[in-house]
């Protein structure tokens, strides 16, 4: 077993991030990766859950030992895009506290938990786009109004052909006009799961999206 085991501290918190070379009482060999940083960055922008992804793409673990899933993401959608990729690279995670493994021994994937990760992340996208179709809803009752004001007094707000502009959003768009998944084409244009839901709702609204 080559193995890490991934810890994320408070950014309060009094030590600092590190990975470390650690033993288990039964002597084998870990390393210990701690990151701080604010529960609400995702997976990905932690500066040593980068070195997860390295180390996975070196064949340098095989294996990511955790105390919760919870500490594999922001919330929901971060959390079981994480431990997805992470199990299509060929690492087996396994969390102390839920008392999971996403791989088995033969090195085939655990299908029960997958099948609940896929779940979970299905219900979070579900509630992601209603809360953005609520938001958008509020806006075009208050636009109506005449109440909407689209920088709320702060910094200028991009446009709509301005935001989809951009190189990823426009990527993700494309794929979501072939007819890709919201999680599908977050993931082939590099943009976050919460990015992909918007690009797909304002899309809708501005008729680029039947």
């Amino acid at each position: 077993m080559k193995a890490a085991k991934y810890i994320r501290i408070n950014h309060t918190d009094d030590r600092e991030s590190k990975k470390t070379i650690k033993h288990t009482s039964e002597g084998i060999q870990y390393i210990e990766v701690i990151d701080k940083c604010r529960s609400n960055t995702s997976f990905k922008d932690r500066s040593n859950a980068k070195s997860i992804y390295s180390m996975a793409e070196n064949n340098t673990i095989d294996t990511l030992l955790v105390n919760s899933i919870k500490c594999l993401g922001k919330n929901s959608l971060d959390i079981t895009s994480t431990i997805s990729e992470l199990t299509e690279m060929g690492v087996n995670i396994k969390s102390e506290k839920e008392k999971l493994h996403t791989l088995n021994k033969d090195g085939s994937k655990n299908k029960i938990i997958l099948i609940i990760m896929n779940l979970i992340a299905s219900l979070s996208e579900q509630e992601l786009e209603q809360k953005l179709e609520k938001q958008m809803r509020g806006i075009r009752i208050a636009k109506e109004k005449g109440a909407y004001k689209s920088n709320g007094g702060n910094k200028p707000k991009l446009t709509y052909e301005q935001f989809i502009a951009k190189e990823k959003n426009s990527k993700c768009l494309k794929e979501l006009k072939k007819g890709e998944s919201i999680r599908r084409s977050a993931k082939l244009s590099g943009v976050s799961l919460g990015t992909s839901v918007k690009i797909k709702k304002l899309a809708e609204i501005n008729g680029d999206i039947s």
